[in-house]
């Protein structure tokens, strides 16, 4: 019977490049004060014998986890829905693989009530995470500022309301507005409306005023608004209503894709030809407008890449505690598509 082999050691590694444990633990654990030449022999030795490092023991030597805190509310407390609507599930990937191109992993925390957002925090105040990535569609939501205060590191998805001085990732989403309008007036639409999003949120005050003021500049001065929630049954209901108190409109900008799809049916449903009698603008180009016929229009916000960049923020920020906050703000693209 052949004998189990041994699993090497720090000590091994040591020996097999002919430096002291300290030098060998100091190339292990990443730190900067080797010597170039004792750093490679170090990693040849490792390789040569085969040696993984203890991932808990290297935690308990750099105090850190490997492991960032997703937190977010707004999605209704249950994880199903968070990774089935596009928002949420778009956010999750990019922050997912911007950490695993890093040997990185995130724990997802739904915080949507009190005892749910002290859970979250608690989490990280113990060290069950470097530090937190809080995604939130609430405003005035306090999960941002009991961060701030218990002086957690953390890095938020959205400008905050009211203002913290914490670094977020946003879209400038008044821009994206202004695209819509310029893309319905080119087609000569001039009875208009928008679906806006709930009129607490600052992206849907964003969306709204950018697409008010922008269609005013194209000699359009009144607009048609509907409120909705960001699901496609709220656009369906605001499309019913708008088409209640406006027959003749001719054009429509939904503050989000899944809003452009209810909308979309009810116009289906009226007998309205999109984009032949209404043209139809969505935004955030998420997999659902892509899914529609025709096809939607949509303004794009990449939030792939604007959770990416939120994650690289928070490790920014992990590695020097005395960086500043800061805001890092996407331009939106108009996508143009069969509805407009």
């Amino acid at each position: 019977m052949t004998p189990a082999r041994r699993t090497p050691t720090l000590e091994d590694v040591a020996r097999e490049a002919g430096v002291s444990r300290a030098t060998a633990s100091r190339v292990v654990n990443g730190q900067e004060n080797v010597d170039a030449g004792l750093r490679l022999r170090v990693i040849d030795a490792i390789a040569s014998i085969g040696y993984v490092p203890n991932a808990a023991a290297a935690a308990l030597v750099s105090r850190r986890t490997g492991t960032v805190a997703l937190v977010m509310s707004g999605s209704d407390g249950s994880a199903g829905q968070a990774f089935a609507d596009p928002f949420f599930g778009r956010i999750i990937g990019g922050v997912v693989t911007c950490l695993r191109d890093r040997s990185m992993r995130a724990t997802v925390q739904l915080a949507d009530s009190a005892k749910a957002r002290n859970d979250a925090l608690d989490l990280v105040r113990r060290g069950g995470a470097d530090g937190a990535l809080l995604v939130s569609t609430h405003a005035n939501d306090p999960l941002p500022r009991m961060f701030l205060e218990a002086g957690v590191p953390a890095v938020l998805f959205a400008r905050p309301s009211p203002r913290l001085p914490i670094s977020y990732v946003d879209l400038a989403h008044d821009q994206g507005a202004a695209l819509a309008a310029d893309r319905l007036a080119a087609r000569g639409c001039r009875t208009v409306a928008t679906i806006a999003g709930p009129a607490e949120l600052p992206a849907a005050i964003d969306r709204l005023t950018g697409f008010e003021h922008a269609m005013e500049a194209h000699g359009v001065p009144y607009v048609h608004v509907a409120r909705g929630n960001f699901t496609a049954e709220s656009g369906e209901r605001a499309m019913t209503a708008l088409l209640a108190t406006a027959p003749d409109l001719d054009g429509v900008f939904a503050a989000n894709d899944l809003m452009a799809v209810g909308a979309l049916r009810a116009l289906q449903l009226a007998g309205r030809s999109v984009p032949d009698d209404v043209a139809l603008i969505g935004f955030d180009d998420s997999q659902p407008a892509q899914l529609t016929s025709p096809r939607l229009t949509t303004i794009s916000q990449p939030l792939e890449a604007m959770a990416a960049r939120m994650t690289e923020m928070l490790l920014e920020r992990l590695a020097d505690s005395a960086k500043p906050p800061e805001p890092q703000i996407f331009r939106p693209v108009l996508v143009e598509r069969e509805s407009a």
